[in-house]
């Protein structure tokens, strides 16, 4: 112990001398300002490495000399000093570093005396007092830098009956984090030397005063410089404001400067509306002083020291205690003080005076005191001024865009609830809505702390029970939603809506409940409010830059028809192989990011952002929540889900009425308020939507995510949760599992079920669908008014047609598997295939975008599962409706829906039958004279069921072949065995082998049943595949023959459906021909098997089947195509031309050259023709052989329209693809051979041409044709380049052969080339020499050369 005393002595020591040396550096330097020293820089790294105790004996010493520094330092920067006395200037830069040594030092050492507190706020007060002109900002930040340290080293006294004792001392909404403790001192001061009770007395006050006064204004003056002021500054006056309001602690030593304060800081606050930078824009200077306004207010209108003098019933309950209580209060007196300061701590101790004595005693002391007796009528109109304040400046604080003031903002919030909840009774609502923004707010850490604290408010008890608030919250802020959601500022609508959301998901769904039950009048207003706020009424209120950003768009992406090539490249039947699970989880999660459900109306992007309506759309998702989270609700749901549906039902009433007195849709349109009856039903959708969204996991999932931290608080922390922001510790006591629980009580999953149920019935009504949502031909022709009907009209039946299809997916979501068991999949499936091909893109969008969900809820993982598994109940429903086509127009577009854009017409091919017979009778001359405005969806419906037929004949082949393969392999097995056996048995030689064998076989199979059923098994095998191929033969067939007269039709879409159909059609029936060819193979190889091992039932069952009438298609078919085809060539429609060219090369590649000769012969002229004219010279038009035509039929449209040269280059350039296709393919080149000279002459015209655009085309089409006769093509050619060529050499001729002139004469005249004599005379298409040159070299490099003649 001796040796640590000496240890610290002679530290001491050493302190004390490094100590007087730099004091009378400072001395000196007082003396002469200009001195150039490094002494303060020195004095700081001391005060910071030395410990407070170490320092404390010599804090009067090193004190000194700083202070007159800054006594000298101030003196030169007044202006309110002697004009006589020049004082010495002391520079800012030896200052600052004097100011620094001082506030470390009041930081390490405490003041020993009040005397010495009291000098020491005097000269500081001095440099604080000093203006920005007078000072600099380092200067005046410095100063009160270091009265903040002196505060904060202001500590209790030791003696228990202090009045220090009251207060807490620490600034309770304070950071700590931003904040250093000052340390703890050893030493200890007489009692009678208690600094923080003699700043509480009102000895102090006028200091206080001043302090007060003096930061206040150092932050406004720091606010006027603008963009010059100092933030800093600004920051530290406030944080230095809240810890001295905090040290004097007390309500009757601060009341008296509460006006000033309230008044000063409220323009801070207003100001934060309109400056955002600067000093006055700075938000941790905001953020401080919104705490220390909140610590003011929380000290003097604190409820527990001010509710005695507003409640008398409360003072009647402590007068009859009042001895105990004045007994109490004397106990808690300090035991030395002033005569005043005891006589005032009396009288706040004297509990039992009387109402009646409180209001008789004047606020303010008659002797000027600066203390303030706080009556009723003080505290009332005290409160109602910072009511007011609060009430003005608080919610636009909560949207301010910096998290800091808005933390800030939170810890005011939760400290004057806490604190003031019943004086500040006014601004209490306020408080709690600006307490359900911070809840919603995009900062993690402000809302979780918002939720806990709101949590807290509805669990506790006492004076925070604010069940009556809540419920007045509730009612006020329903009556002004749509006010504000209509209004301008969409920031302070999202706000309104969010508060609403937040009361009602933390209150429970009492709330909801006891508010729409009350009766069916509020239940209407209550949902009218909110279909007010979600309807179109504002649809033109919005900004031109909403209405182009919302306008839709023409064309999308479908997820249906990607998935169509997925599923085809990875095989429909292999996608639960394991290599295509990723692939399937990946595209389900695309399409849920992709369509999320609900999403926003069309129309709302008019009204506002989608923030917005997220908050309007989950007051409507807790109110349906509501209805079955509380047990005493039970079947509330239909009652209030009638409200809206009325809205339906009247506009289903509104379009029977218009259908039954055969009313136009402009006349209906104009009587029914120019649509307003549309918009209601669509806004009434809308609302349905979200109250059953509302019943969903999903939504509850969604709303624990976004109050996560209110729910999980009971899990994470069940004792206590404490908030940085205050000293107080708030007690969890929310109830284990979220009240937002559907309540399972039996019955409530059927009373759901019959809502939705009802509510499909109105949403699928046919009324609803016959609304049009485009101007088509039908409809004009219908009524002639009808063309002058508005887009408003069309755009409010799409916006209708596609909310009601999001609610179809919203409510499977609801369901799950329900939605199928219930029925309502198979009702609605068919809606959402009949929009799938809808003209419209939005519909057509939005009903793939819910077929995806439809099949993610049922576990299928594409659309063409969910279809395939359905696909009985959808034939069955378009067979049913395909009998009765006038009143269902639009089941072609279903069916063909179903095919194209899902792609499982192979999936369902034997269910195709029944469909494909009403699709061909209705393609027949008398379907088609009955409904011709179903042609086009009839042939696209059969387009899809040729193109299944094709798919399932490419199959056929793969197996039959694959099963043919199988069965020799069998049947070689078997003769191996028998012929093993017989050797065994030697009885095999040459002579009596079949005689022998025959028997032994008899022998050894006839018994053998195995074997015989094995081979049953294989006959029974091929005889399914003999009934599948004969389905796909006679479906293809009959696509064929309904599809064929079409083929010649005037409309060019019908043409080119019907040749997609030939096309597809004839490579089915030539594969049925490869499968039956196959099948034969295997039918001859088991009855082989059947003769050798004596199967007589086998090769009986054989024998019976044997029927191929019906095996030869192909060329009879072709047979009858021949005609049309020529047809729809001479019909001339070049997109039809190229398209007809395209597929007579396929089927005479199919078919065979040899069946075309005679026909090419015939009909050719129809084909050459259009290789005889140069497309950019047109010939006079000349009178043709007039045609007999049908009543029925109309003139082409385009029968006299000119044609664009590069529409006729282009079918040129497909008739010369056709030949060169052809020529190539030995299968199909004896087609060409009887009119191979004439169209040898005309290729090679057309090549020899300036038209260069055919060069290439026809340059390919005599390289085909080289392949059939090169002789007659090099010839050609030639003929017409060695004739013009006659200044190149002749090449060197031989004995042997003959000069080019002798085999070629030149031609006596321009028509005497061997190509015109040949192919005949073409218009337009003259010699030119380059191109003969370019196609005769190019010709002989690739064809010429490599002709090998022997």
């Amino acid at each position: 112990m001796e040796g640590r005393n000496d240890d610290e002595e002679g530290g001491s020591s050493a302190i004390f001398s490094e100590l007087k040396h730099y004091c009378i550096e400072l001395l000196e330097l007082r003396l002469n300002p200009k001195k150039n020293s490094s002494t303060l820089s020195h004095l700081l790294q001391l005060l910071r490495r030395s410990s407070p105790v170490s320092l404390q004996p010599f804090f009067d010493f090193t004190l000194l000399p700083l202070l007159l520094l800054l006594n000298a330092a101030v003196d030169s920067r007044s202006s309110h000093i002697d004009s006589n006395v020049i004082p010495q200037t002391v520079s800012d830069i030896v200052m600052e570093d004097a100011l620094h040594c001082l506030e470390e030092l009041l930081k390490k050492c405490c003041l020993g005396s009040v005397d010495q507190f009291i000098e020491l706020t005097k000269k500081l007060s001095r440099g604080a007092s000093l203006s920005p002109l007078e000072a600099s900002e380092e200067f005046r930040e410095g100063v009160i830098r270091c009265f903040k340290a002196l505060l904060l080293n202001l500590r209790c006294c030791s003696s228990e009956s202090c009045s220090c004792k009251q207060i807490s001392g620490w600034p309770l909404l304070l950071e700590r984090k931003n904040l250093d403790s000052p340390p703890v001192s050893k030493l200890k001061f007489k009692d009678e030397e208690c600094l923080v009770a003699f700043l509480q007395s009102e000895t102090a006050s006028i200091a206080v005063g001043n302090w007060l006064s003096l930061l206040l204004k150092a932050a406004d003056a720091e606010a006027a410089r603008g963009q010059q002021g100092s933030a800093s500054l600004r920051i530290e006056a406030f944080s230095t404001l809240q810890i001295l309001v905090a040290k004097v602690g007390t309500a009757d030593a601060l009341a008296f400067f509460l006006p000033g304060v309230v008044s000063q800081i409220g323009k801070v606050l207003h100001m934060s509306k309109t400056f955002i930078s600067g000093a006055a824009g700075n938000a941790e200077a905001l953020d401080q002083a919104i705490r220390s306004l909140a610590e003011f207010l929380m000290i003097v209108l604190d409820d527990d020291s001010n509710l005695p003098f507003l409640d008398p019933s409360l003072d009647d309950v402590k007068k009859e205690k009042s001895p105990l209580a004045f007994l109490e209060a004397l106990r808690h007196l300090p035991s030395t003080m002033h005569d005043q300061n005891l006589s005032e701590a009396v009288d706040r101790g004297t509990l039992v005076l009387s109402s009646t004595e409180r209001e008789s005693v004047s606020p303010r002391n008659v002797n000027g005191s600066l203390r303030v007796i706080r009556t009723k009528d003080w505290i009332v109109d005290t409160s109602s001024h910072v009511d007011k304040l609060l009430c003005a400046t608080y919610p636009h604080l909560c949207m301010h865009p910096s998290r800091k003031v808005r933390q800030g903002l939170l810890a005011a919030i939760q400290g004057l609830l806490l604190k003031t909840s019943c004086v500040l009774k006014g601004s209490s609502l306020i408080l709690l809505e600006s307490l359900c923004v911070l809840a919603c707010d995009d900062s993690e850490e402000v809302s979780s702390a918002s939720q806990l604290f709101f949590g807290y408010l509805l669990t506790s008890h006492g004076k925070h029970q604010i069940k009556d608030d809540v419920r007045e919250v509730f009612n006020r802020l329903v009556e002004k939603l749509p006010k504000v959601v209509l209004g301008a500022d969409e920031s302070y609508a999202i706000a309104h809506a969010q508060k609403l959301l937040v009361l009602i998901y933390f209150s429970g769904p009492w709330l909801v409940a006891d508010y729409l039950l009350q009766s069916p009048v509020r239940s209407a207003q209550f949902l009218d409010v909110l279909a007010l706020c979600l309807s179109q009424n504002s649809v033109f209120s919005g900004s031109l830059e909403k209405n182009v950003i919302a306008k839709p768009s023409s064309s999308g992406f479908m997820h249906s028809l990607a998935e169509i090539r997925a599923v085809r490249a990875a095989g429909f039947d292999n996608l639960g192989s394991r290599e295509n699970q990723n692939r399937r989880v990946h595209a389900t999660e695309s399409v849920k990011n992709e369509h999320q459900l609900p999403r926003m109306p069309p129309w709302f992007v008019y009204v506002g952002s989608q923030k917005l309506y997220h908050s309007l759309a989950g007051i409507l998702r807790l109110v349906g929540l509501s209805l079955f989270a509380d047990s005493r609700t039970e079947g509330s749901l239909s009652v209030i889900i009638d409200l809206p549906l009325e809205n339906l039902r009247k506009l289903i009433s509104e379009i029977q009425m218009k259908e039954y007195s055969e009313e136009s849709w402009q006349s209906w349109y104009n009587r029914i308020t120019s649509g307003q009856l549309v918009r209601q039903a669509s806004t009434a959708v809308c609302v349905l939507n979200e109250l059953i969204f509302g019943l969903s996991d999903q939504a509850i999932d969604d709303f624990t995510r976004m109050f996560r931290a209110y729910v999980m608080a009971p899990q994470e922390n069940k004792k206590c949760q404490e908030d940085e922001s205050q000293h107080c510790k708030i007690e969890q006591s929310a109830p284990e599992g979220s009240i937002w629980k559907i309540c399972q009580v039996k019955g409530e999953r059927n009373h759901l079920v019959d809502c939705i149920g009802s509510i499909l019935h109105e949403y699928l009504a046919p009324e609803i669908w016959s609304l049009p949502v485009e101007l088509t031909t039908a409809l004009q022709q219908s009524d002639c008014e009808d063309t002058n009907i508005s887009s408003h009209f069309f755009n409010d039946n799409v916006m209708l047609q596609q909310v009601i299809i999001d609610g179809t997916g919203i409510f499977s979501m609801c369901l799950g598997k329900d939605f199928s068991s219930s029925g309502f999949l198979h009702t609605s499936l068919y809606m959402l295939l009949h929009n799938l091909s809808c003209s419209c893109f939005q519909i057509s969008s939005a009903s793939d975008a819910v077929l995806h969900i439809v099949a993610a809820m049922h576990d299928y993982p594409t659309v063409g599962h969910l279809v395939i598994a359905n696909s009985d109940y959808i034939i069955d429903s378009i067979c049913r409706q395909l009998r009765s086509l006038e009143l269902n127009p639009d089941v072609p577009n279903v069916l063909a829906a179903m095919l194209s854009y899902i792609g499982v017409a192979h999936s369902i091919f034997p269910l195709l039958e029944e469909p494909m017979r009403s699709v061909s009778m209705e393609l027949e001359i008398l379907g088609r004279h009955q409904n011709p405005g179903l042609t086009i969806p009839f042939l696209k419906a059969m387009a899809e069921i040729v193109k299944a037929s094709k798919h399932e004949a490419s199959a056929l082949v793969d197996q039959a072949k694959s099963y043919y393969e199988d069965v020799e392999s069998r049947k070689l097995n078997l003769q191996k065995g028998t012929a093993k056996i017989i050797d065994d048995s030697g009885s095999y030689n040459d002579d009596n082998v079949g005689k022998e064998w025959s028997e032994s076989g008899m022998r050894i199979f006839a018994n053998d049943v195995h074997t015989q059923m094995e081979w049953e098994t294989m006959m029974f095998k091929m005889s399914d595949f003999r009934r599948i191929r004969r389905t796909v033969g006679s479906i293809a067939g009959s696509c064929l023959t309904a599809a064929t007269p079409l083929l010649a039709s005037a409309k060019q879409a019908a043409s080119l459906v019907a040749l997609d159909i030939v096309d597809d059609g004839f490579l089915t029936v030539a594969n049925v021909e490869d499968a039956y060819k196959h099948e034969k193979e295997i039918k001859e190889a088991i009855e082989h098997v059947a003769e050798m091992c004596s199967f007589y039932s086998l090769k009986d069952a054989l024998d019976a089947d044997a029927d191929e009438s019906t095996e030869n298609r192909l060329l009879p078919a072709a047979n009858k195509v021949w005609p049309f085809l020529v047809a729809c060539i001479r019909n001339k429609s070049p997109l039809a031309v190229r398209r007809c060219a395209h597929t007579i090369s396929n089927i005479v590649q199919i078919c065979g050259g040899d069946f075309f000769t005679r026909r090419f012969h015939t009909d050719g002229k129809h084909f050459w023709s259009l290789l005889s004219t140069s497309p950019f010279q047109k010939r006079a038009p000349h009178l043709e052989e007039a045609h007999l035509k049908l009543p029925y039929r109309g003139d082409s449209a385009s029968s006299g329209d000119p044609v664009a040269e590069i529409s006729d280059l282009k079918v040129q350039a497909a008739v010369l693809s056709m030949l060169a296709d052809l020529a190539r393919n030995k299968h199909s080149a004896s087609a060409l051979e009887a009119v191979l000279k004439k169209i040898s002459g005309l290729v090679v015209g057309i090549a020899c041409s300036g038209v260069v655009g055919l060069r290439d085309a026809s340059v390919n089409a005599l390289a085909g044709l080289a392949s059939i006769d090169p002789d007659l093509i090099w010839l050609l050619l030639a003929d017409v380049y060695y004739s013009k060529k006659i200044e190149t050499p002749m090449p060197p001729t031989t004995v042997e052969f003959l000069e080019i002139s002798q085999i070629l004469p030149p031609p006596l005249s321009s028509k005497g080339y061997l190509y015109l004599q040949y192919g005949g005379n073409s218009y337009g298409f003259d010699i030119d020499f380059t191109s003969v040159e370019t196609v005769f070299r190019t010709l002989h490099s690739q064809v010429f050369s490599s002709q090998m003649y022997i």
